[in-house]
């Protein structure tokens, strides 16, 4: 079973549909969670888990295949990924848009988004975490509960004796064979696919 998807799991604080950002067909992951950003590769899973911040304890909030992994500088020149560019006029998901780095004259530019300061300015922590890994993870198969997260499934909680819900602040992603092949056979199986709700924090 060595051609068994790695698993990522980790607790979102914060769900504005912006980190991940599920909207216009396509799950991304382009800002945030740079380890995981940096670590996952083609065919892994991201399961973002409900925290105590959310009152979502417990819950599975979204689960993606990671489709491709790419730079910033190549998400922000694919023109497939310009509708996940900011655009404060058009709605609330494109308010949220997560392409929003891109290198001018050798230069980061962090664009006027959900991660700068008010009117623009430049938020350098959120910067500096945010290029800790230059990689943009793509799931075009996932499914994004959002506000509507469910209970994760009791088999998923005691799998091999190991629980695919994290415990602690950091990610998890050492996992068992058995277990892995579980949490697979799990999102295979579930019935629908895309975003299907608002954001938690909305």
């Amino acid at each position: 079973m060595n051609h068994l998807p790695r698993i990522y799991s980790y607790k979102l604080s914060r769900d504005y549909g912006f980190a991940p950002n599920p909207f216009h067909g396509i799950c991304t992951l382009a800002t945030c969670k740079p380890q995981i950003r940096k670590g996952a590769q083609v065919g892994d899973l991201i399961v973002g888990c409900g925290s105590k911040e959310l009152k979502m304890q417990g819950k599975i909030i979204f689960v993606m295949r990671v489709s491709e992994k790419i730079s910033f500088q190549q998400y922000w020149e694919d023109s497939r990924f310009h509708v996940k560019k900011v655009d404060f006029q058009s709605g609330k998901s494109a308010a949220y848009g997560d392409n929003i780095y891109h290198l001018e004259n050798g230069l980061w530019v962090q664009e006027d988004s959900h991660h700068s300061f008010e009117g623009g300015v430049v938020n350098a922590d959120n910067l500096s975490r945010d290029i800790g890994s230059d990689n943009v993870l793509i799931g075009e198969d996932f499914v994004y509960w959002g506000s509507n997260a469910p209970m994760m499934p009791p088999n998923l909680r005691n799998i091999d004796g190991d629980d695919l819900f994290p415990n602690g602040r950091n990610f998890r992603s050492i996992f068992s064979e058995i277990f892995r092949n579980e949490v697979v056979t799990w999102f295979s199986a579930l019935p629908e696919r895309g975003n299907l709700a608002r954001p938690t924090s909305w």
